[in-house]
This record gives structure tokens, C-alpha cells and sequence, in this order.
């Protein structure tokens, strides 16, 4: 499989989402609307399926009102307040929410915007680095420094949010703005797929994959056979056209041109 173009020419993109080996239904989603340039990760939580309807209900409202031209905290706010309304229009989904990672390009720059300890990730070749912050009671306690990081991977609480969509009218929506350059890729992806590896795995399987749909695969399995103790989903996505003739002369070919080369057959 070759990587799925967008509607901007210089950027690709693939995603891949799974249950685990746990879990009996999926409660993540994806959103990719390479119409609108906007791609989404939401993991659902609140038990009887209700974290399944919180994360696509919470994506949708997020594309149609990015479809509307609002901007992305706006539209993130509109989907926490979807995501309201319907649990509190019925009982039995009384406490649903879902965390929410989401970017927005304009041809390389992008918007991040998150809620939760679903992550993006900014990998090259000898490197990785987080964007975005847990909204997470583990990470609370490694910011305070009572907790490595180390024991917060292994904590009881690790799985508790302190922030999500669906939790309260007043929502503190985190944003960072970048630029995504050539030998680079950008990573979404829910916790299911952090619980199982970490950041140096995770550049690792970059750095070996063939193509972008090759490196989800590859994560998600990977993930998977590490035990698969949550639902796990990621959009990798990296850009397509090659840099500039005299960029390209000054600088060795990186990791993402073998992500790449497909694209170009």
C-alpha cells in the first residue's frame, strides 16, 4: 500500500485504529478530512459504548464545524458541547467523554489542539519529540515531581485524565502552532498506543518503515503483541513533495524520503 494523498499535494497521510487484545469493542476514532486539511484522534471513555458515540460524535461536530470555517479551538469547543448535550439528553450516557488530539495544516504550518493524553509527536530521523502535555493525573505528579516517568508508566492511575471533552462547559482547550519539514512526520495517536511503547520504540519503528501505511501497521501490531491493554489508533502523516533543489544538495537523504518513495511511483 502506498501512502494516501491529500487534497494539498505535498502531504501525505495514513491511519489505522484496533481494539487491542483487551478490549471488546473499539471506543477510539480517527477523523481524516484531507478536504479540509484536518485529521483527529478521540478516545472515548464512560463504559457501555458511550465512549464510542462520545469520540465520533466529538469528531464530527469538529468537522462540520471546521467545514463552517470556524477556527479549531472554537471547533473543539463546539464538539465538547455536543458532546454535553448528549449525554445529558440521555441517561445512560451520563459521564461519557472522550480525550481529543487534532492539527489543522495550511501547507506545512499546522495547529495542534488537545484535551486529554491522546498525543502528537514531531519524529525525524535521529529524534522524537512530544508536543503536546498529558491532561493526566500521572503527568500532574511528574510535573510536581513526585513521579519519574518511569513510575508513572507503571502507575494504577496512569489511565486517569484530568481533562477531557464532555467533562465540563468550562474547557481549557491547549493549542501549539509548527511546521512540519521535509525528513519529518507527525504522529497522532491515542494512549493505547504510548502504554505499550515508548517514545524510543516508537522512533525505531519510524525509522524502519517502508511507507507511512507500512509504519502504522507496524505500530499498532507492535503495539498489539506488547499486550494490547487498551484500544490503539494513530495517524502518521509527513510531506510529499521534495524539498527545495538547493535544500536538498546541503542535506543527507533522510528516514521519511524511504516513507516516502511510494508516493512517487
Amino acid at each position: 500500500m502506498s501512502i494516501t494523498p491529500s487534497s494539498d499535494p505535498g502531504l501525505g497521510y495514513a491511519a489505522l485504529t484496533a481494539a487491542g487484545q483487551v478490549r471488546m469493542h473499539n471506543e477510539d476514532a480517527l477523523l481524516c478530512c484531507p478536504q479540509l486539511r484536518l485529521w483527529a484522534v478521540a478516545d472515548g471513555m464512560g463504559g457501555h459504548r458511550c465512549g464510542e458515540v462520545a469520540s465520533a460524535l466529538a469528531l464530527e461536530t469538529l468537522r462540520r464545524r471546521i467545514a463552517r470555517g470556524q477556527d479549531l479551538r472554537s471547533a473543539v469547543l463546539g464538539a465538547n458541547a455536543a458532546v454535553l448535550a448528549a449525554a445529558e439528553a440521555e441517561e445512560g450516557r451520563r459521564g461519557m467523554g472522550t480525550t481529543l488530539v487534532a492539527v489543522r495544516f495550511a501547507g506545512a504550518d499546522f495547529q495542534l489542539a488537545w484535551v486529554g493524553d491522546s498525543r502528537a509527536y514531531r519524529i525525524k530521523a535521529g529524534s522524537i519529540q512530544q508536543l503536546t502535555h498529558d491532561h493526566s493525573w500521572v503527568q500532574a505528579m511528574i510535573d510536581a515531581g513526585q513521579l519519574t516517568p518511569e513510575q508513572a508508566s507503571r502507575h494504577p492511575l496512569r489511565n486517569v485524565v484530568t481533562r477531557c471533552l464532555g467533562q465540563s462547559e468550562a474547557l481549557e482547550v491547549a493549542l501549539v502552532q509548527g511546521r512540519l519539514g521535509h525528513g519529518e512526520l507527525l504522529l497522532l495517536c491515542s494512549d493505547g498506543l504510548t502504554r505499550e511503547l515508548s517514545d524510543a520504540q516508537i522512533r525505531q519503528l519510524c525509522a524502519r518503515a517502508a511507507t507511512l501505511d507500512v509504519l502504522v501497521d507496524s505500530l499498532v501490531e507492535t503495539a498489539n503483541r506488547m499486550g494490547g491493554s487498551d484500544n490503539i489508533s494513530c495517524i502518521a502523516l509527513g510531506l510529499t513533495s521534495p524539498p527545495p533543489v538547493q535544500a536538498a544538495a546541503e542535506r543527507p537523504r533522510s528516514f521519511l524520503h524511504k516513507l516516502l518513495k511510494s508516493a512517487k511511483k
